[in-house]
């Protein structure tokens, strides 16, 4: 994704944090294709196989005017599932009904206002129970925007 360090730097120290109570999110001076391929690498860097790719952008945009809607959201979004069995056992083991919560999904968009900007982020999980699901999240999304 970046051929020296300089972009690496300028794309961290550009990326501003998204703080909700129910989610996380970076927003990165990238391309959704450049974040894409960076977070696909993470998660499969982790020993991780991404179980499904929600292409939820281009669902949104085919049925966009079935639903009476001339709002175009996303140039691109898309949501990576995925799983881990060490960490899907230590939450569950922890709290049996943390099930609710598998498989694990990253998000990433871009809007048609902003196409070089993309947002990457994941859903917060709630109690201390969840944090080792948390922890692996924020990790994932470190490595695919530090790449």
């Amino acid at each position: 994704m970046f051929k020296s360090l300089l972009p690496l730097a300028l794309t961290i120290s550009l990326a501003m944090p998204i703080a909700a109570q129910d989610f996380t999110a970076i927003l990165v001076e990238d391309t959704i294709d450049s974040v894409s391929f960076s977070l696909e690498s993470a998660i499969l860097d982790k020993g991780l196989t991404i179980d499904f790719i929600s292409h939820t952008g281009e669902m949104l945009e085919r049925t966009r005017k079935d639903v009476g809607s001339d709002v175009v959201l996303f140039s691109e979004a898309t949501i990576f599932n995925f799983c881990s069995a060490r960490v899907s056992r230590q939450v569950m083991e922890a709290k049996i009904t943390n099930i609710a919560y598998c498989p694990y999904a990253i998000y990433i968009y871009a809007t048609p206002d902003t196409p070089n900007q993309t947002t990457i982020g994941h859903r917060i999980f709630p109690g201390t129970s969840m944090q080792p699901a948390n922890d692996l999240l924020d990790e994932i999304i470190a490595e695919a925007v530090r790449e």
